[in-house]
């Protein structure tokens, strides 16, 4: 049947002009995919990354059924559940969602893919269908054009005996690998770039080990807008008994709070489950996993409201793709509602997005802490 991607939505994700749900990638993926959809038994196709159910849900008007999926975003995967029951889907018709692992993949004959911008994040995706699905298996991975590289090929390349390219189309491309390269294939030869998936590293500047998944936030190291957020926070509401890390990607920041404050416990959390997995990953690695607490969660759902007297935010500015100050807005509103009255959010944020005055008037008074030629950080106040 004729599937409507116009219907998708986004929600609980942030909507808004020039956010969309779908694109030219995921209709191509599933165009090239068609044939092996209509044909497929129940319980051989996956989705992967597939960002609010344009890939499942495309999969089942082709006639695919017990389909598989894994979305690294919570509010991505609420938005393929919200989309589904929109679409009236009942049964094996429903995307049954699972946490990235074996489990997964295990016996996957058609795997769809929406290509990652981040190599790492291919890498271990790709791993896992090559050492877990079934031994015929086909991966079909679709992106923009724009956010391809040729070095994808190479990073399916070291996993898949085969990588085909398709035509463009609507400046989207699909990359389709096949003969998956097992675990007794790969045993002689190393993983890629050393090492597999997670993957653990000690920043001597901070005296932090890190470990992160593929497509983390700055993976195994720290970048340089956390290095300045870190250098301030010292001075961050110093006698507060518990911290909220927002958005906290590989958890560098609820480790360094709770290693520099032995009594403090730390609430951190990203939408991310690649990210949540880190973060508990580099709180084990440094000691500190009693006191850091780690959910993932659509920004701060998960706490009461004037709960927090210090909530300490790196906020990100994309949303997939696209550059969208929606998000950082979003998580802005998420710490105003946690923050106890005259608690604070501190935050490090690219100087030329000019976050002061949104700032002020979601959370309350800012005043600049510190800034360099790139960064600004700010405490805000909460007035309740």
């Amino acid at each position: 049947m004729q599937f409507d991607f116009g219907a998708l939505r986004r929600f609980p994700d942030v909507e808004g002009e020039g956010l969309e749900a779908s694109d030219a990638a995921d209709r191509l993926l599933l165009d090239e995919a068609a044939v092996r959809l209509a044909a497929s038994v129940p319980g051989e196709v996956v989705a992967l990354d597939d960002a609010y159910g344009a890939l499942a849900l495309g999969a089942v008007a082709a006639g695919a059924r017990g389909i598989r999926v894994h979305q690294d975003a919570i509010t991505g995967e609420r938005a393929l559940a919200e989309n589904a029951r929109r679409f009236g889907l009942t049964g094996d018709e429903l995307p049954v969602s699972l946490p990235l692992g074996p489990e997964l993949v295990a016996g996957a004959r058609l795997v769809l893919l929406r290509l990652p911008r981040s190599l790492d994040r291919l890498d271990e995706l790709a791993g896992l269908v090559a050492q877990h699905a079934a031994s015929d298996a086909v991966l079909l991975a679709g992106g923009r054009l724009k956010h391809m590289s040729l070095a994808m090929n190479d990073v399916l390349g070291a996993w898949f005996a085969r990588v085909d390219v398709s035509h463009a189309r609507q400046k989207s491309r699909v990359l389709t690998a096949s003969g998956p390269l097992g675990l007794e294939t790969l045993a002689p030869r190393p993983a890629r770039d050393g090492a597999a998936w997670p993957r653990a590293q000690r920043d001597p500047e901070l005296g932090l080990t890190v470990v992160a998944h593929g497509g983390v936030f700055a993976g195994t190291g720290v970048d340089i807008g956390t290095r300045f957020l870190l250098r301030q926070l010292g001075a961050a509401m110093p006698d507060a008994a518990s911290a909220v890390d927002l958005a906290c990607g590989s958890g560098v920041v609820a480790a360094w709070l709770a290693r520099e404050r032995p009594r403090i416990v730390v609430h951190a959390s990203d939408r991310s489950a690649a990210a949540a997995a880190s973060a508990r990953l580099t709180a084990a690695a440094n000691g500190v996993a009693d006191r850091v607490r780690v959910t993932q969660a659509d920004g701060l759902e998960h706490l009461a409201d004037a709960s927090e007297r210090l909530v300490v935010l790196n906020p990100p500015f994309h949303s997939d793709a696209a550059l969208h100050t929606g998000i950082a807005a979003h998580l802005f509103a998420d710490a105003a509602r946690v923050l106890a009255p005259g608690g604070e959010l501190w935050c490090v944020w690219n100087s030329h997005l000019r976050y002061r005055p949104l700032l002020e008037r979601i959370v309350g008074p800012t005043r600049q802490i510190a800034r360099n030629p790139k960064f600004t950080v700010t405490a805000s106040t909460a007035t309740g």
